[in-house]
């Protein structure tokens, strides 16, 4: 199985409060990376981070499916597996590409739980490709971080979960964004992600910047950061690939 996990795919933008198709992102050779991999005729495979949000579902669904072949890939079927078709996955080996979508971290996590994904996966020959808390919940040990109201101060939230296993490092995407966000008052990075780093190692990615793993080797491309035992150091540049 080839994994390209990405900070963001896009696909999609606003337009009229709706989400309209357009091209995936190419940043750091993204696209022509994935076409590397890409089959003629691939079945396409998405699963949901919120399985019963089905508006949503669908939103993403209609998007990804035109912009996929917007943006030169040749698809058959795509499809896409939540709360109203859990079942689909029986069938992963008819489909030549997975694709984790971005939502709420615990959410995706709990749903991949309950379709046995990380069992599935071990024989999964294609290529599975994710964005935001799709690509942090393929970590061994997913950072769970905290993003809705109450998260932060709740005492039983729980940071770190099992994940899939697909990479060895924890994630956090949309590093632009998120290292100004705050919730229930703390910072993101200075006041969780520093302390929860105290023994461990985050890899903070810009949009436009993933992750590839192919027979155990991973390789980073642009623009990302190490957070560690409560530092943060640049480990690569926009445009520049780094072998981890």
């Amino acid at each position: 199985m080839i994994s390209i996990l990405t900070s963001s795919l896009v696909g999609s933008h606003r337009v009229d409060g709706k989400r309209r198709p357009t091209f995936l992102l190419n940043d750091n050779g993204l696209q022509e990376n994935m076409k590397k991999y890409w089959k003629r005729n691939s079945n396409v495979l998405v699963i949901s981070a919120s399985p019963e949000d089905w508006e949503r579902n669908d939103s993403i669904l209609f998007c990804q499916s035109e912009a996929f072949p917007m943006s030169g890939f040749d698809v058959n079927v795509f499809q896409m597996c939540d709360s109203r078709n859990e079942t689909i996955i029986e069938n992963l080996k008819d489909f030549d590409v997975l694709i984790l979508a971005g939502g709420h971290v615990p959410t995706q996590n709990a749903f991949f739980s309950k379709l046995d994904l990380k069992k599935r996966l071990e024989n999964f020959k294609g290529i599975l490709i994710s964005w935001s808390a799709g690509s942090m919940n393929c970590a061994e040990i997913v950072y769970a971080q905290p993003e809705l109201e109450g998260e932060a101060v709740d005492e039983n939230y729980q940071r770190f979960i099992p994940g899939l296993g697909i990479t060895k490092y924890m994630i956090i995407p949309h590093f632009q964004k998120v290292k100004t966000d705050v919730v229930d008052g703390l910072r993101v990075i200075e006041d969780m992600a520093y302390p929860d780093s105290m023994g461990r190692e985050f890899i903070a990615l810009n949009d436009g910047s993933y992750i590839i793993s192919e027979n155990g080797i991973e390789t980073l491309y642009g623009e990302a950061y190490r957070i560690k035992d409560g530092r943060q150091e640049q480990i690569c540049r926009r445009g520049e690939a780094l072998l981890l």
